[in-house]
């Protein structure tokens, strides 16, 4: 990552927050998504003109080296904001190692990335245009492509006041990731609006489980099921030079293999699954947690084998089936003709 990219994370990271609420556009939460726990940079306020921006940078696969790999190439709307694929292809066919998180409802992680080395969606946003194996390109090349554009160069000062620069850049990219939500889920229906039909019979005695002897509700609580926190679950740690994970950021001993709980919604749609989408279906998921995980040295304490019967697996999962809600499918904007 250059100096650039990293002068500007640990300048983001300082960064005031407002609420939503505060500002002068209106963001549609679905049902179950709590919209009261969004929060915006304080000098990033939402505006139609921005998210409008951001949605043309988000799908132009010119920001990327050779004109091929957009944000959208591994984040697709269509693939429930992934690329369905165990790690992404970059630019070149390059293959990276970790699989392609959801942008679904991830506006309301803490830190993003499956190691939470960025500290907001603007942060994030940079990074990937100058990773090798992603965009492999350099954020002065593509700013310096932005401002010979007419269509970005006249959205740019409109919204920003000025040229296009690395940070509003990733802005403009964060505002329009800030209104990708899924909800009105059938768990969402039967919680929040209390319908008892909402949830077949299984799927409600899966819910009893995750809550109980499961222990799933140790990492996946509130509104989208995570802690949104780190954890070893001790997948990939048998390799010969595993991926070391949240240690890579933070250097701390306790940390090594540990990777971000991610949000239980739309589960169907997003494998494969684990950080370097090892595990092929969510029957494999259980069983992995039915055995507490992969012996390592720094296996979290949570697991722990547990003793479901075959039906209560079956159970299980049909409730993690009902987590699949509304997702918004985003259609490709047109986008602004280079001279």
């Amino acid at each position: 990552m250059s100096q650039l990219v990293t002068a500007l994370l640990v300048a983001l990271t300082a960064l005031p927050i407002a609420h939503a609420a505060e500002k002068g556009y209106t963001i549609h939460f679905p049902k179950g998504v709590d919209g009261e726990a969004l929060e915006i940079p304080e000098d990033n306020p939402m505006s139609a003109a921005k998210v409008a921006l951001g949605k043309q940078l988000y799908f132009d696969p010119r920001l990327s080296a050779d004109g091929t790999v957009s944000c959208a190439t591994c984040h697709d709307p269509a693939k429930g904001w992934t690329d369905q694929l165990p790690v992404s292809t970059g630019v070149g066919g390059k293959h990276g190692t970790r699989n392609a998180p959801t942008v679904l409802n991830s506006a309301f992680n803490y830190m993003q990335f499956w190691d939470g080395r960025a500290p907001s969606l603007e942060a994030q946003a940079l990074g990937p245009i100058e990773n090798p194996v992603e965009m492999a390109n350099t954020l002065p090349k593509v700013v310096a492509w932005l401002n010979t554009v007419p269509g970005y160069r006249s959205q740019f000062q409109a919204v920003f006041g000025g040229p296009a620069t690395a940070d509003r850049l990733a802005k403009a990219i964060a505002c329009f990731e800030r209104t990708v939500y899924s909800g009105n889920s059938p768990y969402d229906r039967y919680t929040q609006d209390k319908d008892k039909n909402a949830l077949t019979p299984a799927a409600r005695r899966g819910l009893a489980l995750f809550e109980g002897k499961a222990r799933c509700t140790q990492c996946h609580v509130g509104f989208d099921l995570s802690d949104r926190v780190f954890h070893n679950l001790g997948v990939g740690m048998d390799k010969k030079d595993p991926d070391l994970g949240r240690y890579t950021v933070t250097h701390k001993e306790k940390d090594k293999g540990a990777f971000k709980t991610p949000i239980l919604r739309d589960l169907t749609k997003t494998a494969p699954y684990m950080h370097d989408g090892s595990v092929e279906t969510l029957e494999e998921v259980i069983d992995l947690y039915l055995v507490g995980g992969e012996d390592n040295p720094w296996l979290d304490p949570k697991m722990k084998p547990l003793d479901l019967t075959d039906k209560e697996k079956a159970d299980l999962l049909a409730f993690l089936k009902s987590l699949d809600g509304d997702m918004p499918l985003v259609k490709a904007p047109s986008l602004p003709p280079a001279p």
